[in-house]
Formats: C-alpha cells, structure tokens, sequence
C-alpha cells in the first residue's frame, strides 16, 4: 500500500494549481488530505472517480475551514468519521478507515499561530487525542496516523531552530508531546529511512524565497504503530509537488 499525506490548503485552490493532473500520475494508493476547507458538494468529484479513487470527506460545520478527506483506490471495509471530540469534530478533523486488520487515521492537528486561545485548544486536543489513540491501540494494534501534526520535533526538523523556539509549532511543549507520542509505540517513518537534514514539508507564503531557499518545517507526519515496523518498505518528502505551502509526504508499507 503506497500512501500519501498531503496538506491541500484548499482543495478547490490545489485544483485550480494541477493537483487532478498530478492524481493522473498514480502517486499513491490512498491519498490522505488535510485543511481541504470544502464540502464534497463544493467540488465536482466525478474527476476523482473517473481515477478510479473512491472519496470520503469529513468538512468542518463552518465553511471554508478546516476539513479533511481520504481518496483511495483501494475500497475501504470501514469509515468512521471524527474521534468523539465535540470541539474537533465541529472543525472536520479526523476521519478513520479500516483495511483489512489495519486501521488508517487521517487528522488534521490544530495550529496555535492565531493566538493564545487556539494554542490553549492545540495543548487540549493534543493531550485528548494521545489518549484516545492510547485506547485505541488496545482494540486496533495496527494503526497508521496520517496528517499534518503541526509540530516540528527536532531542530532537525526546522530551518532555524533558534530563530523559532518561541514559534507556535516548536514550542517546547509541543516538541515534548511528540517525544513522548513517539515513546509511547509510534514510529516516526520518514526518519526510519531518512536521517539527513534539511528535509521539509511546509514553507510559509509570507517570502516567495522561503521555499525557493527550502527554509521550511517538517510538520507533516506518517506515523505507525510497532507492530507495523516490519511491514516498512519506503518513505519520501516529495517537495517538488506545489499546489499548497505544503508539499505530499509519502509512505509505501505492506498492509
């Protein structure tokens, strides 16, 4: 199973940008997107189907916000949609799908960059999330959490470290739930098979150069549980791809 991680920043945007054109490509089995900030009502889906994907969406309850949707080639067994958290689930956050004994989580972490009160919700849902997969774990071992984390771990992780220690996304508590996320029997799997720096998987849109010069952070994640650790087979940033101010991030394992 090839699968694709991939921020949209607006999936109606990222069409305008080629993104049906790259889908032609065969990229992946299963695409995972984030921040689709779209209903399926608001998009013409038959371009999907006629690739062969079937499509499940979560949307936010307020327009143009949030979202997120899984496109897959390969039918699910089972969707279910949101985590139970009335807060996150409002804002079309998580949506899960079954294959076979393996269960895929999409999830669209909050960021905290707008203020103190959406950093306050990030900790709140970080902390609840944890959990809830923790519990999740017991019932379903093989997990696979696709999305955009919205933390960047490790200096590696981040063009300037320094530069950014007191920046919503590498704050050090944040950095300490994803130690401790991946403490817990969760596997980092871009890093299984890519150790060197330099690596990222968003830019900000504020400087045109800041993607040119790759000053960017890797906030975007496919992450597993240990007992998928065997079933590894290949992991890849693709930064060449470029309808979002975020770039896909690529796992193939089997499943």
């Amino acid at each position: 199973m090839r699968i694709i991680s991939y921020n949209v920043n607006g999936i109606r945007a990222a069409v305008k940008k080629g993104f049906t054109d790259w889908l032609k490509t065969n990229p992946a089995d299963v695409i995972c997107l984030q921040e689709t900030k779209a209903t399926q009502d608001d998009i013409d889906v038959k371009q999907f189907e006629a690739l062969g994907f079937h499509h499940h969406w979560f949307s936010a309850q307020k327009k143009g916000y949030s979202g997120v949707a899984v496109f897959s080639k390969i039918k699910p067994d089972k969707v279910a949609y949101g985590c139970g958290f009335p807060g996150s689930d409002d804002e079309g956050r998580v949506i899960q799908l079954d294959f076979g004994d393996t269960r895929l989580i999409n999830a669209y972490f909050p960021s905290g960059t707008s203020g103190d009160e959406r950093q306050q919700f990030k900790y709140v849902w970080l902390k609840d999330f944890h959990g809830y997969l923790d519990k999740l774990k017991k019932k379903h071992p093989k997990l696979i959490l696709c999305g955009d984390y919205n933390i960047a771990h490790n200096e590696i992780d981040i063009h300037d470290p320094k530069g950014n220690k007191n920046s919503s996304g590498f704050l050090p508590a944040e950095r300490e739930w994803m130690t401790q996320f991946l403490a817990s029997g969760w596997i980092d799997t871009f890093r299984v098979f890519h150790p060197e720096p330099h690596r990222y998987s968003w830019w900000s849109q504020r400087f045109p150069s800041v993607r040119l010069n790759n000053k960017g952070w890797r906030i975007d994640y496919i992450t597993v549980t240990e007992p998928l650790r065997k079933n590894l087979k290949d992991a890849d940033i693709f930064p060449d791809v470029k309808h979002s101010d975020h770039c896909p991030v690529y796992l193939e394992i089997k499943a």
